[in-house]
């Protein structure tokens, strides 16, 4: 059987754990090549050992902070001089939260969550197709952007993550609208709750709460996101453009 994504090149951000991980996992079994892209250097290296290279393809790390212009446009050559061509998908997973009610919110906390959870979105996907414009015009590419239930729902607590998952889905559809006349689609995936070290964070009775608001009631694994974002970036979602699809086990549908 042939693998879905033999020959392509894919750069994940927010790589080293979570759903980021499972991502990466997922696409290297089905062959492609994965800049791995995330601020913990260790987990990264950790990360890498463990992905599948029996299909022809290689991986690579790079540290740094994807909501930097300069780090995000070396990022994108480093791609293509290690590869010899530009990426063919691009994984925006990188995110963090800064929890607390608006009341109490600082600055800093919902200028923080900003900058990961959408700027690096920006900056990433501004360089990304800067690279493919460079590389003798444009190719197909997928653009694929992390955002959240809660981007649609809001929640209590979360004014800054909310707000930036929000923004995700906004600049997502957009950028579909303004590419995909050059075969370079955008979407976004709305996962619910998922098991990840951001979820384990969530107190227990407030867990329970939210599970009983889930008809499947459990919560959703990384790999579940990682499968979704597979058919987002292979040719089978290759009329998918500017959609926005949610994997929450039916939480808030």
């Amino acid at each position: 059987m042939s693998q879905r994504l033999a020959g392509k090149v894919a750069i994940v951000t927010g790589a080293a754990s979570g759903i980021g991980r499972a991502i990466c996992q997922r696409y290297a079994n089905e062959g492609a090549s994965l800049m791995l892209v995330d601020r913990n250097q260790e987990r990264l290296k950790k990360a890498t050992e463990t992905l599948n290279t029996g299909h022809g393809n290689k991986h690579c790390i790079s540290e740094g902070n994807v909501s930097e212009f300069d780090f995000a446009n070396k990022l994108v050559d480093q791609v293509k001089e290690t590869y010899g061509k530009a990426g063919n998908v691009l994984v925006n997973c990188a995110g963090i939260t800064r929890d607390s009610l608006l009341i109490n919110m600082t600055e800093k906390q919902f200028d923080d969550v900003i900058q990961v959870n959408l700027k690096s979105i920006f900056t990433m996907t501004k360089a990304f197709i800067g690279t493919l414009r460079h590389t003798g015009g444009m190719h197909p590419a997928s653009i694929i952007n992390i955002s959240s239930i809660v981007g649609k729902t809001g929640n209590a607590g979360q004014a800054n993550y909310a707000a930036s998952k929000a923004g995700v889905i906004g600049f997502t559809k957009t950028v579909g609208m303004e590419m995909g006349r050059y075969g370079v689609r955008c979407n976004a995936i709305l996962p619910g709750f998922i098991q990840t070290p951001m979820t384990d964070a969530v107190p227990e009775e407030i867990m329970k709460k939210y599970l009983k608001m889930i008809p499947m009631k459990r919560m959703g694994t990384p790999e579940e996101i990682a499968n979704v974002c597979l058919f987002l970036g292979c040719d089978e979602s290759s009329y998918v453009n500017c959609a926005t699809l949610e994997v929450t086990g039916g939480f808030f549908a």
